[in-house]
């Protein structure tokens, strides 16, 4: 198995040595098992997490709904409601795009306009 140094894992992931110490204690990111020498040893699942809650935090979701997530994903009779919660982020997310995407073609309109009337 092979194992990565918070210094590895941050630069894999794209968070900050502090962000993964961080999702650790908060219970984001489960206990991250550790060497002989007592330093943190992240593994490949644990990357993969690291980079699916990335895509939420990108996405928008708040540090408790990420911190929720992170303790159903601890427990394996969770699936339905790790299911609800991302459905829930999921509409938020449709909602937003939506958003984007019709102040998109306003501001398109308004530079239509800008540059017809030269």
């Amino acid at each position: 198995m092979t194992t990565y140094t918070p210094a590895e894992a941050a630069a894999r992931s794209g968070f900050s040595i502090d962000t993964l110490r961080y999702y650790e204690r908060e219970g984001i990111l489960p206990a991250v098992s550790r060497t002989a020498g007592g330093h943190r040893a992240y593994t490949d699942t644990e990357l993969g997490l690291l980079e699916f809650l990335k895509c939420l935090r990108e996405t928008g979701m708040p540090v408790e709904r990420l911190r929720r997530y992170g303790q159903l994903c601890q427990r394996d009779d969770t699936v339905p409601e790790r299911i609800a919660l991302l459905e829930e982020h999921a509409a938020t997310v449709e909602k937003q795009l939506a958003d984007v995407l019709a102040q998109q073609q306003r501001l398109q309109e308004k530079l239509d306009w800008y540059r017809s009337s030269n």
